[in-house]
């Protein structure tokens, strides 16, 4: 059988529709007009164009993004969603490190010791109405954590003056009782001699821009308020001002004086270790756990000069004026190692530190406010001067300790001339000679010499 040839004829669109080949014939036209190299171009052009726009409103909402986590993360700025956290939620060591402030504002730590007449330099901050002050903050960490000793405690001191001075209050709950109500305003050490803590917006009784000493017992009549409403306070002020004794070193500030966030300054209030000495003795009953505190961080390997008074003897009257004496020892090595950096200053406390004699302040009031002042960026109005002129002219010689009031301030300040044994003194300038070449104080010859209060003491300071 003869295989059939089967031939199949396929037949395009356009054969068989005469309009679909028009149409096509119209689209192959229109392809080569837009095909135009010109025409391209345009299209091209409008092309990067738009990218570009596009892009560019990519990159800027970007940015805002970023813009808008960082202030809405910033912890100091104290946002709503940070306070509808309970302090004791945030009472947590990731809070003690903070971000940097917003606004730059000035800092500045008040470095003494006990007796130095800290309580009255710091009046000169806590009467400024620009001053946001806060008094022996450190004195909770001491009480919480004793007995430690003074050195032990350094670190845990300069963790929440990192956090006071960004204003996060919560740090105190750290060193509340537990199963304690919270830390309330009234509740912080010397809060009833604070003139913010006593003054309006936070309590009726006084107002901060007016100069004058608190008192204490109408000032507990204040009402306790939330140390949230104490932040909100603490933000308000460019300036912050805190006041210590237990922070035994300069060295101990330079991580935060290193800060790019903070602005901390440092003022050194100095005063003439046998006048600390003495008056840490007749303050010995207000100061037995520090003097205690301080003594034990004495290094156990040193050979020590032994005690050389002979009127001196061991039994529980006595031991405190031991122990007075004896924790001079650990004062007096930390000023020197201040002293050492202050005098071949490292980066980081250059343009940053400043010395105050106690014995020039209250023979030259005025004069050293002005230069304080000037120093942390604050004016000193007459207000002000006329306190600070008052508080140093008064006819008392002394007073109870730990009370800011009216005196005869130089008659105070060699007050020690005549109430300390002679080898008393003696044993503090061993403890203290380095310290005291630097400051500008003469070491005694005789007891005759010591009581002979014609002769000054005083020299021009290294600094």
């Amino acid at each position: 059988m003869k295989n059939k040839q089967y031939h199949l004829k396929l037949t395009a669109p356009w054969e068989k529709d005469a309009s679909f080949g028009r149409k096509l014939k119209t689209y192959r036209n229109h392809t080569k007009i837009i095909a135009h190299p010109g025409i391209v171009m345009k299209v091209l052009r409008r092309k990067r164009i738009v990218l570009f726009i596009a892009y560019f409103l990519l990159l800027v909402l970007t940015m805002l993004n970023l813009a808008n986590y960082k202030w809405t993360k910033e912890p100091q700025q104290c946002n709503h969603q940070m306070r509808s956290a309970t302090y004791q939620g945030r009472s947590d060591i990731r809070f003690l490190y903070r971000p940097p402030l917003a606004k730059k504002r000035q800092l500045v730590y008040v470095l003494t010791t006990w007796r130095s007449g800290s309580s009255f330099f710091g009046e000169l901050f806590n009467q400024n109405p620009e001053v946001f002050f806060l008094y022996e903050p450190m004195w909770h960490i001491w009480q919480k954590l004793y007995p430690g000793d003074a050195v032990s405690l350094q670190g845990a001191a300069r963790d929440m003056l990192s956090s006071l001075y960004r204003c996060d209050l919560s740090v105190f709950q750290l060193y509340n009782t537990p199963g304690n109500k919270n830390i309330t305003s009234l509740g912080l050490f010397g809060a009833t001699l604070n003139k913010v803590i006593c003054s309006y917006p936070l309590c009726s009784a006084y107002r901060k821009d007016v100069v004058g000493m608190v008192d204490d017992k109408v000032c507990k009549k204040c009402p306790p308020q939330s140390l949230r409403l104490l932040e909100e306070e603490c933000l308000k002020y460019n300036t912050v001002v805190i006041k210590g004794v237990r922070i035994l070193d300069v060295n101990v500030l330079a991580p935060l004086m290193e800060d790019p966030s903070l602005d901390l300054k440092v003022i050194h209030l100095v005063r003439d270790p046998r006048a600390v000495a003495n008056s840490r003795i007749k303050s010995r009953h207000g100061l037995i756990r520090e003097n205690l505190q301080v003594v034990r961080s004495r290094d156990p390997k040193l050979r020590r000069i032994p005690f050389v008074d002979p009127n001196h003897k061991v039994n529980k009257k006595d031991g405190s004026d031991y122990h007075s004496i004896g924790a001079m020892e650990v004062i007096c090595d930390r000023t020197s190692k201040t002293l050492r950096t202050a005098l071949n200053p490292p980066s980081w406390i250059k343009g940053k530190y400043m010395a105050v004699r106690y014995e020039d302040l209250v023979e030259n009031p005025i004069k050293t406010l002005r230069n304080v002042y000037r120093f942390v960026n604050l004016s000193a109005n007459h207000d002000i001067e006329s306190f600070a002129l008052n508080m140093t002219s008064g006819t008392s010689s002394s007073s109870k300790p730990f009370i800011v009031s009216s005196r005869n301030a130089t008659q105070a300040a060699s007050a020690w001339r005549t109430a300390l044994s002679f080898q008393q003194m003696k044993q503090v300038e061993d403890y203290c000679q380095h310290s005291m070449n630097i400051l500008g104080y003469e070491r005694v010859r005789t007891a005759g010499e010591a009581k002979d209060l014609g002769k000054s003491l005083l020299t021009a300071p290294k600094l």
